[in-house]
């Protein structure tokens, strides 16, 4: 993985490859997501791509029900590459997301992250 002038392409370059990317600083070795290009912990530019395996734990979850239309969930994920992120869980009722719920990455999603329950195929 190349790096390029804003860390955003790397990103979206990931998700078309089915890949979630982070990237992890080189001196204080801590995750990095969003994509950046100083490290928020250290300040450090020297930022490497890493790819996440997906597999993560729901921090917190609600229910969004906009009028006419099917209720969904929106849910903080922290993955166990120790980074945090926005995303939804498909394959359960909206209502069916609980804390402590451990998920893993919908390979198929595309165009941003999607996950669903670890036990479900």
């Amino acid at each position: 993985m190349t790096e390029s002038a804003s860390p955003w392409i790397g990103y979206q370059e990931g998700l078309a490859a089915g890949e979630l990317r982070f990237q992890r600083c080189g001196d204080c070795a801590r995750a990095v997501f969003y994509p950046r290009v100083v490290c928020p912990h250290c300040g450090s530019t020297a930022l490497a791509w890493e790819i996440s395996s997906g597999a993560g734990t729901v921090y917190a979850t609600t229910v969004m029900r906009p009028h006419r239309q099917e209720p969904y969930n929106v849910c903080l994920v922290d993955l166990d590459e120790g980074f945090r992120l926005m995303s939804r869980v498909d394959r359960v009722p909206a209502d069916g997301v609980r804390i402590g719920d451990r998920l893993r990455l919908l390979k198929e999603a595309g165009t941003a992250p999607v996950f669903v329950p670890a036990d479900r195929s």
